[in-house]
């Protein structure tokens, strides 16, 4: 059975490392401030200790900031990462053009809760805080992404020459930087057709966010199969797809999300026809290539030579735990019954499948930017903590969510009265401090290996 070898070159040109540092230094440090709103976001919904903590009353703000910087900065940031890699020529006016305001955005998005009016709203995609820090922040986030996304779009006039497996990681990426191009479209689309007359609430941002929201996860699906085809190729599990099935694959990723503008000019903002059609797009177009490539990567491994724990590196181990967190969620979606936990605990899967990926990617380019290697037995018991404990997270709050235990709710509200209600919910916290724990063992061993690097 015929193998081959997925990955992205490392640039030589030390402008361009130094690009590729800086937008991993800034998705390490999202991840860094969310770090230190989750554990309030987790206790605040742990029995006992929920009753106990004096910020219960502060839930939903440090809800709102925790998923902005571990969700919207940390994946975007880690867009700009790989996009930089592929930057054979440096532009170095343009590319701080977009990193700096980027940063700024990030640093103003985490401070804002002490900046303005402290009014949280828990819509889809992208919570805010209805304060005008806030947005600065937000957009001078998304401004300096957005040219960062055109760089890695604009072809090279001198293309460096590449194998037909990094070719097609590389039109995979593309797709990608595409894709969040089209959300920013149909962002600015929805702001246009937004009804003049609508009040600045909840409902309102729901409204704003939703369709550029679903069109970015398309985005993020393309990434994770470049990174599941990264991985699998550094972590000895050489996947058994030619480059031309990858490519399709992509192809086919990519395809279904171009009917969105139509979408939104066919159908009114506000009208719950042109929800239903974002769902539909969402269950129906997002993720049709994860299913086939994931089996490919899984046959791989079961046919591909056998290995030691001891010799098995931490991208093998962010490997797997992808998987089985993206095939978690994506099960648990099935369950979503009203608007319970179970939804929460579908997304997390997706979204921590990212994350973990992103973690075992980062684990491999740290030596290959000049810093030293993590320990590899620590990094994969690093990844063991956070993906085993973000399964228990994400099947308490499924369990829960059979019990209507409701979403975005802290401590008492949660209405914990039996103890059949009770028990999940405490998986559930128990779950997330472990995942809390191992994320915050991730944000050690990378800032250790990179300060050590530097030392050297």
């Amino acid at each position: 059975m015929q193998r081959y070898h997925y990955t992205l070159s490392i640039p030589e040109d030390q402008d361009n490392r130094r690009l590729v540092v800086s937008w991993l230094l800034l998705a390490l440090g999202s991840l860094v401030g969310s770090g230190l709103v989750v554990i309030l976001v987790v206790l605040a919904r742990t029995p006992l200790i929920s009753a106990i903590i004096p910020w219960v009353a502060s839930f939903r703000t440090a809800l709102v900031v925790h998923v902005d910087l571990s969700v919207l900065v940390w994946f975007l940031a880690f867009a700009g990462a790989l996009a930089a890699i592929t930057l054979n020529r440096p532009r170095p006016v343009m590319e701080r053009t977009g990193l700096w305001p980027a940063v700024v955005g990030a640093v103003i998005i985490a401070l804002s809760p002490f900046l303005g009016p402290d009014l949280p709203f828990m819509n889809n995609y992208v919570p805010v805080l209805k304060n005008w820090p806030f947005f600065i922040g937000l957009a001078l986030l998304l401004g300096g992404f957005l040219v960062m996304t055109v760089l890695g779009l604009i072809p090279d006039q001198d293309p460096v020459r590449t194998t037909p497996e990094e070719a097609a990681l590389r039109f995979g990426l593309k797709t990608a930087l595409a894709i969040i191009i089209l959300a920013a479209l149909v962002q600015i689309q929805t702001q246009f057709k937004m009804p003049l007359d609508s009040e600045k609430n909840q409902e309102y941002f729901e409204m704003l966010f939703w369709g550029s929201g679903h069109v970015l996860q398309f985005a993020h699906t393309q990434l994770l199969l470049l990174a599941w085809l990264w991985l699998a190729s550094e972590g000895g599990v050489a996947p058994p797809v030619p480059a031309s099935t990858v490519i399709a694959f992509f192809a086919v990723g990519a395809l279904p999300v171009v009917v969105a503008p139509a979408m939104n000019a066919v159908y009114a903002i506000d009208s719950m026809d042109l929800r239903l059609a974002y769902t539909s797009l969402m269950i129906y177009g997002n993720g049709l290539a994860t299913i086939p490539l994931g089996l490919a990567i899984l046959w791989g491994i079961f046919k591909g030579p056998r290995s030691s724990p001891a010799t098995v590196g931490p991208e093998r181990t962010a490997l797997l735990l992808s998987l089985l967190l993206f095939a978690v969620g994506g099960l648990v979606g099935f369950l979503i019954q009203g608007g319970n936990v179970t939804i929460p605990a579908h997304y997390h899967g997706s979204i921590i499948g990212v994350t973990t990926a992103y973690m075992g990617l980062t684990y491999h380019l740290l030596p290959k930017l000049g810093f030293r290697a993590p320990p590899p037995r620590l990094a994969r018991w690093q990844l063991r903590l956070y993906g085993l404990g973000s399964v228990a997270h994400i099947l308490g709050l499924a369990w829960s969510g059979e019990h209507g235990v409701p979403r975005k709710t802290p401590g008492i509200e949660q209405g914990l009265d039996a103890l059949a209600a009770k028990l999940p919910m405490a998986i559930m916290g128990t779950g997330g401090i472990l995942a809390v724990t191992g994320g915050l063992l991730f944000l050690v061993l990378a800032f250790r290996a990179m300060r050590h690097g530097r030392d050297r």
